[in-house]
């Protein structure tokens, strides 16, 4: 990965920020962006954005936007994990939900997804990072393994959306 990083936090986001994601978005879906699901991308932009603890990390080479990692810690209770058999071995429970990490498809299998995870994390006070993975994507559930998460449960947030393995990183064990 040879582009810049830039972050940005709830309370400090520039007016273009949210068009910023929303274009990224349509690029790397191109071929799906007649899906409903896709089609209220902006809505999810809007959701997370406002949550308080809110923070993103987009990469770009030049001025050009090559993807983003985005999530905010989730309220007490409501973890994506709880609805699994997962008990946290050391009793801490604060989590950080990672909702995105992007990257559009010139820019793909050059490190930035992994570079774009990590920055998002490495400021990160909470004992466990979340995300959620469509099942019918083996191959981006294995590159999270690699990045130490496991697989605790599967979830299906919305009526509309795929069904997701839910998996959990230990960020302090």
């Amino acid at each position: 990965m040879n582009g810049n990083l830039r972050f940005y936090r709830h309370g400090d986001l520039p007016e273009s920020f949210r068009q910023l994601l929303i274009d990224v978005h349509a690029n790397a879906y191109a071929d799906q962006m007649d899906d409903p699901f896709h089609q209220r991308f902006w809505w999810f932009v809007d959701h997370w954005s406002a949550m308080e603890g809110f923070s993103c990390v987009v990469a770009f080479e030049a001025d050009e936007p090559v993807g983003f990692a985005y999530g905010a810690p989730l309220q007490e209770g409501r973890e994506w994990w709880r609805s699994t058999s997962y008990e946290p071995n050391n009793g801490h429970t604060s989590t950080f939900a990672v909702s995105e990490v992007m990257v559009r498809p010139a820019w793909r299998k050059q490190g930035y997804s992994s570079s774009l995870h990590e920055a998002l994390l490495q400021e990160r006070e909470e004992d466990l990072a979340v995300l959620l993975v469509d099942i019918e994507h083996p191959k981006v559930q294995a590159l999270y393994e690699a990045w130490d998460y496991t697989k605790v449960g599967e979830r299906r947030p919305f009526a509309d959306s795929p069904l997701y393995a839910v998996m959990l990183r230990e960020l302090r064990p």
